[in-house]
């Protein structure tokens, strides 16, 4: 009896393990090779919770999010900050971005990253 408890005690992960993929008769193989190389980003050095939003927040209205008006708003908070932002090495413009949603507001997905930045990742300031 002694054994039995300690072979099934043995397996009880694996056999937890093997039953997350198995559902309803259908096996599904995860693979956790990722293709795509990925760098470690440095940490941002600047602290964008601090930043005013009142730009942002006043010109960038909802419900129609005029682009114009959001992207010129955007660009006066995001300019003086372009030097880290424009820096790949480091998570800074993605830091931004996340911090203008949790403290400027609620903005739809994508609105500064895509429409702003026109899918390149950096900011053209003068």
């Amino acid at each position: 009896m002694k054994l039995i408890i300690k072979l099934f005690s043995s397996s009880l992960p694996l056999f937890l393990l093997l039953s997350l993929f198995i559902s309803d008769g259908v096996y599904t193989v995860y693979s956790s090779r990722n293709l795509l190389l990925q760098t470690e980003k440095v940490q941002c050095p600047i602290d964008f919770h601090y930043l005013n939003y009142k730009i942002i927040k006043s010109r960038c209205k909802g419900p129609l999010y005029p682009p114009l008006q959001c992207c010129a708003a955007f660009k006066k908070l995001a300019c003086p900050y372009s030097p880290y932002l424009n820096d790949e090495s480091t998570d800074c413009l993605t830091v931004m971005l996340s911090d203008i949603s949790l403290y400027g507001g609620y903005y739809p997905v994508g609105l500064f990253g895509n429409i702003c930045l026109q899918g390149r990742q950096h900011i053209d300031c003068p």
